[in-house]
């Protein structure tokens, strides 16, 4: 059999689980539905799809939750990092692009469940800003150290 090629490269915050990706996910979106809201814990939820065939755990696997009759994700049963959904009929299995080592490189291109998007969402980029380490003395920085595993295959 021939070597695959890895293409992306994730996992999850606390680095239990990591996964491969084989191919280029497709159909890169966002889900504003509340069932995403709530998995993810956030006010979207960003995913881009590959054949399951192209998905390939590399360190640990994730827990599942079968959160209707149609769908199940995948998350860390350790840090709870959201990984995966997948329509259960569906030869395609999604990511969260949270979870890619490198998340710029997939851009969603349209959205889901546009129902439940936020009001005040499109203005939340026009909100002001500060740097993280504008934001807490530089004494107390240490203390905020990231503890997350880093953004590549250890």
């Amino acid at each position: 059999m021939a070597e695959r090629t890895p293409i992306h490269t994730g996992g999850c915050q606390c680095g239990a689980v990591r996964y491969t990706l084989y191919s280029e996910p497709t159909g890169a979106s966002i889900c504003h539905c509340r069932m995403c809201q709530k998995a993810f814990g956030n006010y979207f939820a960003p995913l881009a799809g590959v054949p399951p065939k192209d998905l390939a755990w590399t360190r640990g696997a994730p827990g599942t939750f079968r959160s209707s009759e149609a769908a199940e994700r995948g998350f860390c049963r350790d840090c709870g990092t959201p990984l995966t959904y997948r329509v259960l009929e569906n030869d395609r299995i999604s990511v969260s692009l949270g979870s890619l080592d490198d998340p710029s490189r997939v851009s969603p291109t349209e959205q889901f469940g546009i129902e439940g998007r936020l009001p005040f969402l499109e203005k939340i980029l026009d909100l002001p800003g500060v740097r993280t380490e504008d934001d807490i003395p530089a004494g107390e920085l240490p203390r905020f150290a990231s503890r997350q595993h880093p953004d590549h295959d250890t």
